[in-house]
């Protein structure tokens, strides 16, 4: 009796000389909301979520494997850049995208073997055909490829003039 009689006096004593910490002890914060327009033009307001863990995220970050080949590396980070915030069911095409733009300066290699390409005796962009594949390579980047068109030459983008880079080969397949 004479525990509960201590607890009751200390609790009116900290309700009388600390009044917000005792409320605090009996209610709990009010939850922050959100306040937006609807498309409607109505007021809308909805209470902010901020400890909603449905899957546990273990180990977001991956181990950089010196044993990968680098260009592959370079596709991650191409595919990375590129991707898009909900799938668009092409992803297959996205990843070889990425592996394509990684690996461009071997897509000559490729071309003569895998689909039949002849490589050309040409040296000066301007001089390819229009339908050839230009191989460019590239020091530290993945090199660039682009086709004769035209009206100048198209890969990714369409430009009047030729890559800068060092033309590897000219590639047409008769």
């Amino acid at each position: 009796m004479r525990k509960l009689l201590t607890v009751i006096l200390i609790t009116l004593g900290c309700a009388t000389f600390c009044p917000h910490q005792a409320l605090a002890l009996m209610f709990s914060a009010p939850k922050p909301t959100f306040a937006y327009t609807d498309a409607s033009g109505k007021k809308q307001s909805v209470e902010v979520v901020d400890k909603y863990y449905p899957k546990k995220i273990v180990e977001p970050f991956a181990k950089v494997d010196g044993n990968i080949d680098p260009k592959l590396r370079r596709a991650a980070t191409i595919a990375e850049e590129r991707a898009r915030a909900h799938s668009l069911s092409k992803c297959w095409h996205f990843v070889k995208e990425a592996l394509v733009a990684a690996l461009a300066k071997q897509a000559g290699q490729e071309l003569v073997s895998n689909y039949g390409f002849k490589k050309l005796p040409v040296s000066n962009p301007y001089e390819a055909p229009v339908g050839s594949v230009l191989v460019y390579g590239a020091k530290r980047a993945a090199g660039h490829v682009e086709i004769r068109t035209e009206n100048g030459f198209v890969s990714d983008f369409r430009s009047k003039t030729p890559s800068r880079r060092p033309l590897l080969g000219v590639f047409a397949k008769s």
